[in-house]
């Protein structure tokens, strides 16, 4: 009898965790497991603000995936996905195809537009570790760049961040703390650096608790950084972003964090999706097509609570990974399906500099303790991917 071939498509939060559990859950002649992504490495997308900002080396952001997965058991193909075939069962990939039994799409996500033109060819969207160090090296060069043009050009230290979710908001706050260290590194005033961040909805970080809210923009008004709320963005040009109002902001650097779309290759390969995002059954599998699992970014769940969609989170992404797992397992050693819930034990957003703001377990956290506590989720992710020891290697010191 033949093994069934499952695959898994992308290493981030979702795949990777995917295939770590599925070697744990299924023995060495039970299937034939493989796991496809474009990169060596995993990278932490949640950490990507710090080297974006330049308040961390962006290599400690990325995990080598062989460091943390027995590729003994789990064969890992570095390839680009092109398309997948569901009536064939096959994906196709830029090198090669691969046929599967079970199929789990989990390819992450892609910046979100959403109809504003110009924003891939005048700001920076790309999420990614090569994305982070070319908005670091960019901050730099602009700031090495100002005292050494004849006309001062205030465009040159003006930062527009345009979306004040969760990446934005991380983001600024690693610049707004690191803005002093740079004037002084480059003898420039502080006072002609401008930060902007500009928001669509009525108001910061949506659906967040509105003190928390207050705290965060309080701190980082503090530090010089201007919110236009309710403002959206008309076109992202050449040398700044026009406004829905008509008012033009003059910047050379405009970062691109109003949020994420789904893969593109779901909608390629004929998904229904919204956005790139499939409406999964409560087994994480899709409408029709009993033998595709998809999951993280690609994956659309309802929170009935309140109607509306669960976000994108690496915390989201991990279980339903340790899900997928189980569920395939039951799949072909027989068992039931389980139902996949989230199980939000709470969100922090870090402000830089030891600050931070925080819901965890129903409790409202700031300062400090809630930039101890985001360090701990940070190292919590490592230990679930790669155990204690990619936490000693990787890990952030809470203190």
């Amino acid at each position: 009898m033949n093994k069934p071939r499952i695959v898994i498509l992308g290493a981030g939060y979702a795949g990777l965790i995917t295939a770590v559990k599925l070697k744990k859950e299924l023995g060495y002649n039970e299937a034939e497991i493989t796991l496809v992504n474009k990169h060596q490495y995993h990278y932490q997308t949640t950490w990507l603000h710090e080297p974006a900002a330049g308040t961390m080396d962006p290599e400690r952001t990325r995990v080598d995936i062989k460091s943390v997965l027995d590729t003994n058991r789990v064969q890992f193909v570095k390839d680009i996905v092109i398309e997948i075939k569901k009536d064939e069962k096959k994906v196709i990939l830029e090198k090669s195809e691969l046929e599967y039994d079970y199929l789990v799409v989990a390819l992450g996500s892609e910046p979100e537009t959403f109809g504003v033109p110009g924003v891939f060819e005048h700001a920076f969207s790309k999420w990614t570790v090569n994305g982070a160090r070319q908005v670091k090296d960019h901050i730099d060069y602009m700031f090495s760049k100002y005292n050494n043009e004849d006309q001062k050009r205030d465009e040159l230290l003006t930062f527009v961040v345009a979306g004040a979710g969760f990446t934005g908001i991380e983001f600024i706050g690693e610049l707004s703390e690191r803005v002093p260290n740079l004037c002084k590194k480059y003898d420039v005033p502080q006072e002609k650096v401008k930060m902007y961040v500009i928001e669509a909805a009525p108001t910061a970080l949506p659906g967040f608790d509105p003190e928390l809210v207050e705290y965060a923009m309080n701190l980082l008004e503090s530090r010089g950084v201007e919110f236009k709320i309710n403002c959206p963005i008309k076109e992202v040009i050449e040398g700044g972003v026009i406004l829905a109002d008509g008012d033009e902001i003059k910047s050379e650097t405009v970062v691109w964090a109003t949020g994420v779309r789904g893969s593109s290759i779901i909608e390629k390969s004929g998904f229904e999706a919204m956005r790139g995002r499939v409406k999964v059954q409560s087994d994480l599998r899709a409408p029709e097509h009993d033998d595709v699992f998809i999951i993280g970014d690609c994956a659309l769940i309802i929170n009935e609570e309140i109607n509306r969609p669960y976000p994108p989170t690496a915390q989201i992404a991990l279980q339903q990974g340790e899900v997928c797992a189980r569920n395939i397992k039951a799949l072909i050693k027989g068992g039931e399906l389980e139902s996949f819930k989230p199980d939000i034990k709470g969100t922090v957003a870090s402000l830089g500099g030891g600050e931070a703001i925080g819901l965890v377990y129903g409790k409202k956290i700031y300062g400090n303790s809630a930039s101890f506590m985001k360090k701990m989720i940070d190292n919590r992710s490592l230990y679930i991917l790669g155990g204690p020891g990619l936490v000693m290697k990787k890990g952030k010191s809470p203190f």
